[in-house]
């Protein structure tokens, strides 16, 4: 297949691929997914959706506001007018986000895409060393930043332009400067092929990765697994928990209730009880979050608060049977498991309703096809533990980055997890396969908080794991090794956690730190992680 002729005036995206050889092997069998040369995902979820169904239907809300469809358009173009004109934004420019779950996000994540530019999203616990190796490696011409998340940002480089937002009353605010422009911007009539979003994902090296998403791959997910296990109506109002920066988020909040005409309630911060609570006041329909919610808000006593919800969707981390019977034995919801991935945006295999197996994540969304790998990179017979395999509409493309060949193999997309399937297709989670560690619906490469603790000048020798935990579903726990001398108390475990939040973002942190004299190796000197395992829990 080749690329289409691009949009972008800015190569870089488009010079930065991988080799089309390395790429998984992409399918669009169903009809949905046959999408024209020329595509701008903006314009398909915000400009098609008010001309389908006008613009006074409520889009975004937060506890205290409720922009409309036309709102949000308006603001958009106004943004979009800023970038281009006062800015000189150019198809291809990369743009980065930094700021919580805000209406304001929301615009300028839509303002860069109709303007032809690729978003490179963030979260705001980012701290000022992860930002800076990711604009190394994206080289973006601009930052739009929330105002109050503008510290880190401008120590990870100060020779970025910065326009911060969210604020209207400041002079130098981007919407205030906006609010002169007129309320139309014809959206840049991109490739479905143009990159749109670099998505990062920290991998299990720690070293920042960009995964590289095209137009049509934003759509697809919203034609696959939200059409299809999800299936929403206009009447929907979303809400989560995962930030707008994680694809999780930016499916579930953004793109399909956009694509389905609904609304989304956007926190920027919930707690399991005031999550439980926001739902009950706003009349929540459709939840995204992490099983650890699901479980929180259970033990918190708040499943009366849930009666408004018609969809639950869980990813990020395994869901168990003990927490999905639960919350349906309280509730009498069936929540839907899934797995998705950074590298393919979001979830492929998963289940709904009657279809729902408690303790399986699922099926392959229509749209994907799922397998399991031996050794040999070839099916092993159902029942047999093998290596999780995938391919779809999206897929891995890496920017730059040598660990494309790793992540895909023979075609498919290796996702780094050990699965069971089922005589029927369902397909039963195992174990992650490599040194990644999810815990609360949070990726954390077990190699970046080690170097954290390394860069401590008490700090030896240090090794971190995944631990089982009852609320969390796993935490970080890290083994030290101190300096000679160095006393090894409650007091040096508390300044250790501290520094490492001070270092990275703070969710990585070790929530258990056990000191040891020395770490378990192999004779050839490689600490043997599985040993630490065994005790963790």
């Amino acid at each position: 297949m080749q690329l289409s002729e691009s949009a972008h005036l800015d190569t870089f995206c488009r010079d930065h691929l991988p080799p089309r050889s390395q790429w998984p092997e992409l399918h669009f069998d169903l009809p949905e997914l046959q999408y024209p040369e020329r595509l701008n995902c903006a314009e398909e979820l915000l400009d098609k959706t008010i001309r389908r169904l006008g613009p006074d239907r409520p889009c975004l809300r937060t506890p205290t506001e409720t922009w409309t469809y036309g709102d949000l358009q308006r603001a958009t173009d106004r943004l979009a007018r800023l970038l281009t004109e006062d800015h000189g934004l150019l198809p291809g420019n990369r743009v980065l986000l930094r700021g919580p779950n805000t209406p304001y996000l929301v615009a300028c994540w839509l303002a860069v895409v109709k303007a032809g530019g690729v978003v490179v999203t963030t979260v705001p616990l980012l701290r000022a060393g992860e930002l800076a190796g990711l604009i190394e490696l994206t080289r973006p011409s601009l930052a739009l930043c929330d105002h109050r998340f503008l510290g880190e940002l401008h120590q990870a480089d100060r020779e970025l332009t910065v326009l911060p937002y969210g604020d209207p009353a400041a002079p130098e605010d981007a919407v205030a400067r906006s609010a002169a422009k007129p309320a139309r911007f014809t959206a840049v009539a991109t490739a479905a092929d143009d990159v749109v979003l670099l998505g990062p994902t920290s991998g299990t090296t720690g070293r920042p990765k960009a995964t590289m998403h095209f137009h049509r791959d934003v759509l697809a997910n919203a034609d696959t697994f939200s059409r299809h296990v999800l299936r929403p109506g206009p009447d929907d109002v979303f809400t989560g928990t995962p930030p707008l920066g994680f694809t999780f988020g930016l499916g579930g909040l953004l793109v399909f209730p956009l694509h389905t005409g609904a609304s989304t309630l956007l926190l920027e911060r919930a707690t399991p009880a005031e999550l439980a609570e926001a739902c009950a006041a706003h009349g929540v329909t459709v939840l995204f979050t992490a099983p650890t919610a699901y479980k929180a808000m259970l033990a918190a006593g708040h499943a009366d608060s849930l009666g408004t919800l018609r969809r639950c969707v869980s990813a990020g981390e395994h869901l168990s049977r003990t927490v999905w019977e639960e919350f349906h034995r309280q509730t009498g919801l069936r929540i839907i498991d899934g797995i998705g991935g950074t590298e393919l945006l979001h979830i492929f295999i998963s289940a709904a309703d009657e279809d729902i197996r408690p303790g399986a994540t699922g099926r392959a969304v229509p749209g994907y096809r799922a397998a399991v790998l031996g050794p040999d990179g070839r099916p092993v017979p159902d029942g047999t533990p093998g290596r999780l395999a995938v391919q779809g509409p999206t897929g891995c493309r890496y920017l730059s980055d040598e660990r494309q060949r790793l992540f895909v193999q023979d075609g498919w997309n290796i996702t780094g997890d050990t699965y069971v399937r089922d005589a029927e297709g369902y397909f039963w989670f195992r174990a992650r396969s490599d040194d990644m560690i999810i815990s609360s619906g949070y990726n954390i490469a077990a190699p970046e908080v080690e170097e954290a603790l390394l860069a401590h000048p008490d700090v030896a020798e240090a090794a971190v794991v995944g631990a089982p935990h009852e609320e969390r579903g796993t935490i970080v726990k890290a083994y030290v090794v101190l300096r000679e001398g160095t006393p090894a108390d409650e007091a040096k475990a508390a300044e250790l956690q501290s520094f490492v939040k001070s270092a990275i973002a703070p969710y990585k942190y070790p929530r258990a730190l056990t000191f040891l004299p020395e770490l378990p190796k192999t004779p050839s000197g490689k600490i043997q992680r599985f040993r630490l395992r065994e005790p963790a829990g």
